[in-house]
């Protein structure tokens, strides 16, 4: 037993303990008694500043209910591929042209496509995958600049959180394909690979398509990255990169039948 016991609190000598005052499951003790009005009465009561709305506790039913709307949305959505690249891919760039043929070709495929939902390469992805009657979802995500939903999307939610917006994306679909993007398809990208490897999800192959774009990010994790012992051979493996949209296609294809014979 400690020499320096921990000192007793302050006791209200009616009970033994400290006075408090219950507000639903929280117990308020000492000076945070205080608070002079119940929590239906605030509720209740119209008068007042609004920055309720703006507490960690609303924001918790507002996560709940973004969760909610995505599951249910998403729920019945057959086999799927997410596809990730640049919001500023112009619709007269060789990229652009590459995502519609992706788009049609996972479609094709029997795959419906899942996207940002934005424009640039994003929208060339919805856009092919509609032109061959595919099934096209566009997740997009609230940002200080006005976006929105490109044309193409057949099946869209805008989400407040991206943490709720990548588990849909994670969630839902079957493969994930890189084209040439910035932070946030990076961000996605070692957020899918990151779920390989550690297991967290085991349907998942990724596919960079571009060489050009991405070849020197596979050289500097397999010369850097892998060389000096921070990733292995195995993690490697989980990226594959390639110019051919079949090629693409295929991998998704074959590990799409791999995880059915599992499962």
């Amino acid at each position: 037993m400690s020499d320096n016991p921990r000192p007793e609190p302050d006791l209200d000598p009616a009970d033994e303990r400290p006075s408090e005052r219950h507000r639903g499951p929280v117990v308020l003790r000492r000076d945070r008694r205080e608070e002079s009005t119940t929590t239906d009465q605030r509720l209740l009561d119209s008068r007042g500043p609004t920055d309720w709305v703006h507490t960690d506790p609303w924001r918790v039913l507002r996560i709940q209910a973004e969760f909610v709307e995505g599951f249910g949305m998403l729920a019945e959505l057959p086999k799927a591929v997410t596809v990730f690249g640049s919001a500023r891919t112009g619709r007269d760039h060789p990229e652009y042209t590459l995502g519609r043929e992706l788009g049609a070709a996972l479609a094709q495929a029997g795959f419906a496509v899942v996207t940002g939902g934005g424009p640039g390469a994003m929208e060339a992805v919805n856009r092919g995958c509609s032109d061959v009657g595919g099934l096209s979802v566009g997740l997009g995500i609230e940002l200080p600049f006005e976006q929105g939903l490109n044309p193409w999307v057949d099946l869209g939610i805008n989400f407040r959180y991206f943490f709720a917006r990548k588990t849909m994306f994670v969630k839902y679909s079957q493969a994930f394909v890189c084209l040439p993007g910035g932070f946030g398809t990076l961000d996605e990208l070692f957020e899918a690979l990151t779920l390989v490897q550690t297991k967290k999800v085991t349907k998942f192959p990724v596919v960079l398509l571009g060489s050009d774009y991405w070849g020197g990010l596979y050289e500097w994790l397999s010369k850097v990255v892998r060389d000096s012992g921070k990733i292995g051979d195995q993690d490697l493996k989980l990226v594959h990169v390639t110019d051919d949209v079949d090629d693409a296609v295929k991998v998704v294809e074959e590990a799409y039948r791999a995880w059915e014979l599992t499962h």
